[in-house]
């Protein structure tokens, strides 16, 4: 097993004119030997070119990548020892799985077949398919497949994982069974390994770090609740977390935050956390903010717009305004045996120990909300 380092990655795609494409723009990280990381972020970030130019798959235009002590740019992908699960399975169809669980092994190790054969089986009991050995891969499920898949990974021993949205192609139930899974087999092998996703729950569930990325630039690599509640920017704040965080924009005057809707005072503490700058986005996420009874210095009066039932808890959208035919909602995420119903009126209350203040220009994150230190006392977070 090794760290995986990439230091000044860039990855930019020309076809020879001036319209070059930055996938992948200076991204330093290192993944610590044995670490389960996933690369979060929206469809075209750079995620998947990121994954493919540590297995080998894309060239490196600027930077470097090391496999433990190794330098690995120009490494055959078949010299890395890292081997790559794919969204697609890419099982061969005319072998059976113990044929494709064994190519690997038969075509790039000095193995005996004996050898080759009993890690196949051990392998297979690992991933619960050993009764499967014998059949092909149109006679299994998606599951079945994706398993297969895992256990062809795991039989080569790598130094590295890659996993390229593996579970995207399965239903919501065995995707849910199936994370699960990959963690106990991650856990037990200790390998190291970089886990792509666009799932927000697979990336908070999964990862023992994540790190989020947007249009080829690296925001933030924290553990998930550091991401969560101690994002670096507006855009981890927005991107972390379902439904996604309130935001609202406020000038600051004084000691106040004023809204089109809302005048938000500020305490002392949190005034002086925001320097000089006046131009900001206060944001919550929706199970911090409170239906009350009053309105007061933080609870503002609302309509509920939307309600949406889900079981254990309620999403409610309230506006400022429900006169237009397009009105602005927030989202208040309430306990599901509150009784909400949409046109009646709310009072939101929007506690200033759970808000978030961005730069509105720069998006930096100038005031986190406030957490429990280790003796449970309550102090302001602030990104650094």
């Amino acid at each position: 097993m090794a760290a995986l380092t990439l230091a000044d990655v860039t990855k930019v795609f020309s076809d020879g004119s001036d319209d070059a494409v930055i996938a992948v723009d200076g991204v330093d990280m290192e993944i610590r030997d044995g670490e389960f990381l996933v690369l979060v972020g929206p469809s075209g970030c750079g995620k998947s070119t990121t994954l493919r130019m540590i297995a080998g798959l894309e060239s490196v235009t600027q930077g470097e990548i090391r496999l433990g002590d190794r330098r690995i740019n120009d490494v055959a992908p078949a010299d890395r020892n890292i081997a790559m699960v794919f969204q697609s399975y890419a099982l061969y169809p005319h072998m059976t799985v113990r044929e494709n669980m064994s190519f690997g092994l038969e075509e790039s190790t000095g193995m005996a077949d004996a050898e080759v054969a009993a890690t196949v089986e051990e392998s297979a009991s690992m991933m619960g398919i050993e009764e499967l050995l014998d059949r092909k891969p149109s006679d299994l499920s998606g599951g079945q497949q994706q398993r297969v898949a895992l256990g062809r990974a795991i039989v080569r021993d790598p130094e590295a994982f890659l996993m390229d949205e593996p579970l995207s192609n399965l239903d919501a139930k065995l995707r849910a069974t199936m994370r699960t899974e990959l963690q106990r087999i991650q856990e037990e092998l200790g390998v190291t390994t970089v886990y792509v996703t666009h799932d927000q729950t697979e990336a908070m569930t999964m990862g023992d770090r994540i790190a989020v990325l947007d249009e080829g630039v690296l925001q933030q690599v924290g553990t998930p609740l550091e991401c969560y509640h101690e994002p670096a920017n507006r855009f981890v704040a927005g991107f972390i977390g379902e439904p996604s965080m309130n935001f609202f924009d406020v000038e600051r005057q004084g000691t106040r935050l004023v809204a089109d809707r809302f005048d938000y005072p500020l305490s002392e503490a949190t005034h002086a956390a925001l320097g000089d700058t006046t131009e900001l986005a206060l944001g919550i996420r929706p199970e911090d903010i409170e239906l009350v009874g009053e309105p007061g210095d933080h609870a503002f009066e609302t309509v509920v717009d939307v309600v949406e039932p889900m079981g254990d808890a309620n999403a409610c959208y309230l506006t400022f305004d429900r006169s237009g035919t397009d009105p602005e909602t927030f989202v208040a995420t309430v306990g599901g045996m509150q009784q909400v119903e949409a046109g009646q009126p709310a009072v939101a209350h929007l506690p200033e120990s759970a808000i978030h203040l961005f730069d509105r220009a720069t998006g930096e994150a100038l005031r986190n909300r406030d957490l429990p230190d280790d003796d449970g006392v309550q102090q302001a977070v602030r990104s650094d």
